[in-house]
């Protein structure tokens, strides 16, 4: 028995022993096995080595210089030279800018990409001209009709004239959605887009039973509530277009603007600017107000209170883009320049320099119909050619008071009418 003890421990012991001795075999070739991640390593160095004498140069600044600065913008070559990139230009990679943006240098951002994000918003929030074909139960002048009443309502509660304008631009993109719409869910539609306006725009909106108030009780709580599900479901939530005022006061920024440090406090007459918000207020009126972006359409409004040059300085519009818009304008223009000049309104509560941005009413319906007079007058006026519209923006301009912006002195009224001028029309055409 002890034998057989003796014979099973060597054996035993033998495997031990082997496991140890491979080990160390492993140990010993795993000294000799290159390490992958050290050539890698060191080829990435050697890369990186390589580029680093091929890029830089003996002006080469740090990579918080790559964007050109002011004074590197008149030599873009160098500036690219300067960052090393030798065949490409960051800028037309990811920034394609449509116009030459007319605001001054921002320290907060580059103003090539702002105004280029307002173009796009400009674009994506599209209209249809073509809305009231759907509706078979309704007229153009129900919608006038509509839109003078929210006007009226913003008055009485203080709105912004922004507010006015959201809620304007809410209606006519949820009309474009429905179909068959009746006279009697009009004012429901109107009066709670204006609910939602004010929720998106006003600091301290009115109740939702102060627009049922409204109503006389034409429309509940309820019925504003249900609607308002409606509409912002129907718009798929997109509540923030670039409006018409907006777009004014941009560009009334711009034109008044001495220190670019102060680009976000107003600094443009508060006459001037309402007197302009009621042109447009009187164009959006009209339904075919939808033919054009309403960046066209305060350019175009600026336009019968300045001169072309103004106007392609601080929209970067040029004539065009807006002629067409300008032509359209006339009769409406022409109506407010007989009416003369209103004084601003004073509101209760309301600081003096924010009064401008209130909403205020006018008799805007009978506007409207004299204007649609002045349209068909001028619209007989053309006869083969466009001399007739011609004639008529002579009228316009003559007419009035002059421009109001003191950029542009006594002689911008003949600005105004030669730039829409036609080759082909005569001086005796004009005379008339």
């Amino acid at each position: 028995m002890r034998g057989q003890r003796d014979e099973k421990e060597p054996r035993s012991a033998a495997p031990t022993e082997k496991p140890v001795r491979a080990r160390k075999r492993k140990a010993d070739v795993a000294v000799h096995l290159p390490d992958l991640d050290e050539e890698e390593a060191e080829l990435m160095k050697k890369k990186k080595h390589r580029e680093c004498e091929v890029s830089l140069s003996p002006d080469y600044t740090s990579p918080q210089r790559w964007s050109p600065g002011p004074e590197q913008e008149d030599h873009p070559q160098a500036s690219r030279i300067n960052a090393g990139l030798l065949y490409y230009d960051i800028q037309n990679i990811f920034v394609t800018p449509v116009h030459c943006a007319p605001l001054p240098a921002l320290c907060w951002a580059s103003k090539d990409v702002v105004w280029t994000n307002m173009l796009e918003k400009d674009k994506s929030y599209t209209r249809d001209v073509h809305m009231l074909e759907k509706h078979p139960h309704l007229q153009p002048k129900m919608r006038a009709v509509l839109l003078d009443w929210l006007m009226e309502v913003s008055e009485v509660y203080k709105l912004h004239r922004e507010t006015y304008h959201l809620a304007q631009d809410y209606f006519d993109r949820f009309m474009a959605t429905q179909r068959n719409v009746f006279k009697s869910t009009l004012q429901l539609i109107g009066i709670t887009c204006l609910f939602i306006a004010a929720k998106v725009e006003e600091m301290y909106p009115p109740k939702v039973h102060q627009f049922a108030y409204v109503t006389d009780e034409a429309c509940t709580e309820d019925d504003i509530l249900s609607m308002e599900i409606i509409v912002m479901k129907e718009l798929k939530w997109s509540l923030s277009p670039q409006t018409p005022i907006s777009w004014l006061n941009v560009y009334m920024q711009v034109a008044y603007l001495t220190d670019s440090e102060k680009l976000l406090i107003p600094t443009y007459p508060q006459q001037t600017f309402t007197q302009i918000a009621q042109l447009l207020d009187l164009c959006l009126l009209d339904v075919r107000c939808l033919e054009f972006s309403n960046g066209v359409l305060a350019a175009s409004a600026l336009f019968h209170f300045s001169s072309l040059e103004l106007v392609e300085n601080v929209s970067a519009l040029k004539r065009v883009e807006v002629e067409e818009c300008v032509r359209w304008m006339v009769p409406f223009a022409m109506v407010l320049r007989e009416a003369g000049d209103s004084r601003m309104k004073a509101f209760l509560g309301i600081p003096p320099e924010d009064t401008h941005n209130i909403q205020s009413h006018a008799p805007f319906l009978t506007w409207l119909v004299r204007s649609i007079k002045y349209s068909k007058l001028k619209s007989g006026c053309m006869v083969g050619d466009r001399a007739g519209v011609c004639v008529c923006v002579c009228v316009c301009v003559c007419v009035g008071q002059g421009p109001l912006l003191p950029e542009y002195g006594p002689g911008a009224p003949q600005q105004l009418s030669s730039s829409l001028r036609c080759p082909d029309s005569s001086s005796e055409q004009r005379e008339s």
